[in-house]
């Protein structure tokens, strides 16, 4: 059964982009675009592959979700299928669908969306952001993989927006950089 794994960078004090949605801010430092290149080739967009020297992105997963403020940045610069290596799934509710074979959008529940996504052969899917609709999958999170940078942001967007509802996630594995970020992978535990 397909995983859904949440996949993100955030800031010490837990943003995954700054206010207005940007995240130009996070440095990709050489020692750390080596190791994502290398593990996690199918998280960068298919246009940068070849900067990268990503020949053909094998991996885990091949679908993601996103939120509109997550898909966005790639439509306001006309890219209709910035994972086109994936299928993806946008949820919004003031998008018109998409043309694009790779994009689907998606205006009903994301929880009862996402655990029909599992129910199907396949491999796992990535939850690629943005914080609002984490908050909303978090219950359905069975991977949570933090790049978290030495940053502290003081405000932004969170890694997962919602009401107060703790669900604990227990650490599996760590990979220190020396450029100071960590890739912290914890799984969930049973609720």
């Amino acid at each position: 059964m397909p995983k859904l794994v949440y996949y993100v960078a955030s800031t010490l004090d837990g943003f995954i982009a700054a206010p207005d949605g940007s995240y130009d801010f996070f440095p990709l430092e050489p020692d750390v675009a080596a190791h994502l290149a290398a593990e996690w080739p199918q998280t960068f967009p298919t246009a940068a592959h070849s900067h990268f020297g990503i020949d053909a992105p094998r991996g885990r997963f091949d679908t993601l979700v996103m939120g509109r403020g997550t898909y966005d940045p790639a439509l306001k610069i006309g890219v209709t299928s910035p994972y086109a290596h994936l299928k993806q799934y946008v949820f919004s509710r003031s998008l018109p669908p998409s043309d694009d074979p790779q994009v689907e959008i998606v205006v009903g529940d994301p929880v009862a969306f996402v655990r029909e996504l599992k129910r199907r052969p396949g491999g796992d899917i990535w939850l690629c952001g943005g914080g609002q609709l984490a908050g909303q999958l978090l219950p359905e999170v069975d991977e949570l993989v933090v790049k978290l940078h030495p940053i502290v942001a003081g405000k932004g967007i969170p890694l997962a927006d919602r009401g107060f509802a703790p669900h604990r996630f227990a650490l599996v594995d760590t990979r220190p950089f020396d450029s100071g970020l960590v890739i912290l992978r914890y799984a969930a535990t049973p609720r």
